[in-house]
């Protein structure tokens, strides 16, 4: 009997001492992890004039194309943030850029939401496409790696409700221009 007993606490005094090896690893592991950032990338398609892919069809924004764009910034709340200062380009600027001739964006996002919103937005409120808020860069997990922005708080009876918090659209990776 006393045989047995000493074999089981032999048993679980080496699976403590693994299962305290590997949190200690973990934890160091993690601690000394660099946080995992987003590349900056958009891909605009449909009504463009301006393509540079191979077929002639996307204008793929690199993360310095989409950086060197001038940047802008909206001072504003969100039903998800308190107010925040969000900095990025202007969605006009994108659409000049690939020469874009709709009157529709449809945007789709990394986990595969759509949503489309009138190009007449672009000059009656200034959106902005973001890719920080309050000067750090967005990642997947905090709306990034791109956040379609209005300047809701200064239209609070225009873009309040339903209807304006869909177009407050994250994790953006492509546009289409209808």
């Amino acid at each position: 009997m006393h045989y047995k007993k000493c074999g089981w606490l032999r048993s679980f005094a080496l699976m403590s001492a693994l299962a305290s090896v590997f949190v200690l690893a973990f934890a160091s592991f993690g601690a000394s992890a660099a946080p995992l950032t987003t590349t900056l990338a958009l891909d605009v398609k449909g009504k463009i004039s301006k393509t540079n892919d191979d077929d002639h069809t996307v204008f793929h924004f690199s993360e310095a194309q989409l950086l060197a764009l001038p940047v802008h910034s909206i001072s504003t709340s969100t039903t998800w943030t308190a107010k925040s200062t969000f900095t990025g380009p202007l969605l006009a600027d994108i659409l000049k850029t690939v020469g874009a001739y709709g009157d529709q964006i449809e945007i789709h996002t990394l986990d595969d939401y759509t949503y489309t919103v009138p190009v007449s937005d672009t000059s009656r409120y200034g959106v902005i496409v973001a890719y920080s808020m309050n000067g750090k860069r967005l990642q997947v997990s905090d709306f990034g790696p791109l956040f379609l922005i209005y300047p809701r708080d200064q239209f609070p009876g225009e873009l309040a409700g339903a209807s304006a918090d869909a177009k407050f659209v994250w994790q953006i990776k492509a546009l289409i221009v209808k």
